[in-house]
């Protein structure tokens, strides 16, 4: 079966999570060696991340990045949006592109993967950034 999300995504809730757990700016040398992501595929996961307004950023020898506001702020849905651009499950109802599927009204499959769709989007929308940090900050996500 073909992955629902890309690493992009996986890694992006990988990322807020390790900012969340650590108080002030954290390096994004510092996330790509505990995560083990690329420095490389980091910056292009913290650009979407700053360009969504999730996290904030300083320039310097003690700057980084932080989290834009408190952990449990965050939907886990609004950080994979943000990441994979769209939670549509299959791509004929990824309403991004500004193309419908030509067999959208007499496809017999598009009620169970709109139903899909908003199962995932609602399961994703009720967690927060802080249930994947945990309790004490340490992180409880294998992802």
């Amino acid at each position: 079966m073909a992955e629902m999300f890309s690493t992009k995504g996986r890694y992006a809730l990988r990322t807020m999570a390790d900012i969340g757990s650590h108080e002030g700016w954290v390096s994004l040398g510092d996330i790509a060696e505990r995560q083990g992501i690329s420095r490389k595929y980091l910056e292009q996961i913290i650009a979407l991340m700053s360009r969504a307004k999730l996290v904030t950023s300083q320039r310097g020898k003690h700057g980084g990045y932080r989290l834009a506001r408190p952990a449990h702020e965050y939907t886990l849905g609004e950080i994979l949006r943000a990441a994979e651009g769209n939670l549509a499950p299959v791509s004929c109802l990824d309403c991004s592109t500004g193309v419908l599927c030509p067999k959208i009204e007499s496809c017999t499959t598009v009620d169970i993967w709109r139903d899909l769709g908003k199962v995932t989007s609602a399961f994703l929308d009720s967690k927060t950034l802080a249930d994947l940090i945990g309790p004490d900050g340490a992180g409880v996500c294998p992802l």
